[in-house]
């Protein structure tokens, strides 16, 4: 199936209504378990080689120059795909249309290729006022799936959201840093131990890396990333 079918597909208002059934959220076609079906789900944009703290490409990959030259706070980044058609369609279903069931299918995504070696689960905080106006934190819905999946406790109360932060979308990369300064807090003691963080997009990687510094700070000796989807550079 092409990305250009698999687009149609998705945009056409009709097809949920008019194919009855359990059908993937991309190509609309029969899915006997998953909201998405076996053939979109080979489909989706493979990561190439890469940086492991950072996840963006790198042919050796070796950890890249600029996290050599600025180390962030986290120690690896794991994301499944790139943020390209149809893994966008799918993170945006979840997030803003509140297509809750894709949790499941990214939460057993990202177990089947996480590390065992890993004390606790935390997902990225909302706000209390954005939680209220989306009603749910994806985050917390794929890090409550995960955590059951992988048998590694969720600590959803660790870290709070201090500040209802302005968007990240369309700032530079030095303004998101600035947006984000201080917007966390974890309250329990972390020493000696390793935490993973659960997001499901990271784009310039300023609100992972805020959230790091901050669990670091509580004694965290490792912080990684485990995200859905990692943005590319253009």
């Amino acid at each position: 199936m092409s990305n250009r079918l698999s687009e149609f597909l998705y945009n056409c208002p009709l097809h949920r209504h008019l194919l009855p059934g359990h059908n993937c959220e991309l190509c609309a076609g029969a899915s006997e378990a998953d909201l998405v079906c076996a053939d979109c789900a080979a489909e989706l944009p493979a990561l190439p080689e890469h940086c492991p703290q950072c996840a963006l490409p790198n042919r050796s990959g070796a950890i890249c120059g600029s996290c050599l030259r600025r180390a962030p706070w986290f120690d690896r980044t794991l994301a499944l795909w790139r943020y390209e058609f149809p893994c966008d369609r799918l993170v945006l279903s979840l997030k803003y249309h509140a297509r809750i069931a894709l949790a499941d299918f990214f939460a057993r995504a990202l177990a089947a290729r996480a590390s065992p070696a890993v004390d606790c689960i935390v997902p990225m905080p909302l706000h209390p006022k954005r939680l209220a106006q989306r009603g749910f934190n994806q985050a917390v819905e794929i890090a409550r799936l995960l955590s059951r999946s992988s048998g590694i406790p969720m600590a959803a109360r660790c870290v709070r959201r201090l500040r209802d932060t302005a968007p990240q979308t369309g700032l530079p990369y030095r303004s998101r840093a600035k947006n984000v300064r201080g917007a966390f807090a974890c309250d329990p003691d972390l020493s000696g131990r390793t935490v993973a963080v659960v997001d499901d997009v990271m784009t310039t990687g300023a609100t992972l890396n805020e959230l790091a510094r901050i669990l670091k700070r509580a004694g965290a000796a490792r912080v990684e990333n485990w995200v859905i989807a990692r943005t590319m550079p253009p």
